[in-house]
């Protein structure tokens, strides 16, 4: 490394968010940018760890210790190709990512100051695509093959760029009207601007691959799907988990009573130009709101209502309240901590409550007034397995014109497929990280390619 006592003689430095006074009143990025000259001496402290823990938990397997070092001496093009060729969008994972690498990092057991690798390869990214270094590339040998990936979400996107790479004519059918998939319907703009996903996807077009909107292909007409295997050498299918989990309780029909994406994916449709009627707009202007559900779907639910004027939010968990501080004795270093989670979304306002079961909507005249919750508790189970729910307390009602459903999505079921079509990202593996949808993008690629190549 180029300053091998940096770690010790220069702190972590993150770029932190807008004021909150600020950044609640419109959809723009809340993340702002070190200097180069700050970004530079962060990258500096990323140390010679000899075993670098964070390129083992990166699902990736990017290479942060190489990276790093050749930002800290000003190479940005070099960063730049060393960071490209593990990741295929780091401006995606350098925004939205929750950074497996560092908590997994040498730093954050020595002294819980990681390298800001997210940040670091946002910077890299972004001063590759200011600088020119990215372009199309234009002298691809194409080898007669085709491969049809349906679902343009992130982990498509990594399949279909590297089979594009490879030589194959891709294309990509998308049910919604633009490519992202969740990055696009789901991610709120304050935290990726979707003028980001649009620069990739016209670099994408301009290396050859073609995308078709608004084609859905359902994947239980299996002779639509056997007559599209037919027609492409390969088929990928990456169309993520559709289904969000819901709560049955009595009330549920309510209006007022909402999955978190119809109020998410409709703001950002908003932002992007389109128009929905009184009736359909989901909104928690003047409103109290409760968010059902602990995650990063609910926490952007949180700030979502913030900017659409709510008047108060609750976030309330049936599970309990995760341990507070740097380390979980759980899962220690190098696992991923599974530890109380603030997000810039939470800062801006929020009545956070665990151990809270949700027992029926309340209406009037068919709309949402309130809902009824009970605190519960988790009891070992002396059969083993799940703990058991019981109850803790008096119900109590909490008020609420609003209700958002985050409880997470269901995996998908898939019938048999023809040899010639391979499942990838959330699709195959059930919900979680951009990054890991990625990484089985790319491995999906792989596995068509030798397919392909052994047929």
């Amino acid at each position: 490394m180029g300053n091998p006592k940096a770690f010790l003689e220069i702190h972590r430095q993150e770029a932190g968010y807008r004021p909150i006074h600020d950044r609640i009143h419109d959809f723009g990025e809340v993340e702002q940018t070190l200097s180069t000259r700050e970004r530079k001496l962060q990258a500096s402290r990323c140390m010679d760890c000899g075993v670098p823990f964070c390129h083992w938990a990166c699902p990736l397997g990017n290479k942060a210790p190489e990276w790093n070092d050749a930002l800290y001496k000003g190479d940005w093009e070099l960063a730049y190709r060393l960071l490209n060729s593990t990741n295929p969008f780091p401006e995606f994972t350098g925004r939205i990512c929750p950074a497996l690498c560092e908590k997994a990092c040498v730093l954050n057991r020595f002294n819980h100051e990681p390298t800001t690798n997210r940040e670091d390869e946002c910077a890299i990214t972004e001063m590759a695509f200011q600088e020119g270094f990215i372009t199309p590339k234009t002298d691809i040998q194409r080898n007669g093959k085709k491969v049809a990936v349906i679902g343009a979400g992130p982990a498509g996107l990594a399949a279909a760029n590297d089979l594009n790479l490879m030589g194959y004519k891709v294309t990509v059918f998308e049910k919604n009207e633009a490519a992202g998939g969740l990055l696009r319907y789901g991610i709120p703009n304050f935290k990726l601007n979707k003028a980001i996903i649009d620069r990739r996807i016209s670099l994408l077009e301009a290396e050859g691959i073609e995308f078709c909107y608004g084609n859905a292909i359902a994947l239980d007409d299996l002779a639509g799907l056997e007559k599209l295997a037919s027609d492409y050498d390969s088929v990928v299918i990456a169309t993520g988990t559709p289904t969000a989990r819901d709560l049955k309780a009595p009330g549920r029909e309510l209006k007022g009573v909402h999955f978190a994406l119809e109020m998410l994916s409709q703001q950002n449709r908003v932002l992007a130009g389109m128009e929905f009627s009184k009736d359909e707009r989901v909104t928690a202007k003047g409103k109290d709101v409760l968010v059902i559900g602990g995650g990063d779907t609910g926490s952007d639910c949180i700030g979502t209502a913030h900017r659409q004027g709510c008047k108060s939010v609750t976030q309330i968990e049936i599970m309990p309240k995760p341990v507070e501080g740097p380390e979980d004795p759980q899962n220690p270093w190098p696992n991923w901590p599974r530890t109380l989670k603030t997000t810039s979304s939470h800062e801006e306002g929020c009545t956070r409550r665990w151990n809270i079961n949700t027992l029926e909507f309340l209406g009037k005249d068919g709309k949402l007034i309130g809902v009824k919750v009970q605190e519960i508790d988790w009891k070992p189970n002396p059969e083993g397995g799940r703990p058991i729910m019981v109850e803790k307390g008096k119900p109590e009602i909490i008020k609420a014109e609003l209700v958002l459903l985050a409880m997470g999505f269901l995996k998908p079921e898939h019938p048999e497929y023809p040899k010639n079509v391979f499942v990838c990202g959330d699709s195959a593996n059930g919900a979680s990280l951009v990054v890991r949808a990625m990484a089985s993008g790319k491995q999906t690629a792989q596995k068509v390619n030798s397919y392909l190549a052994n047929k």
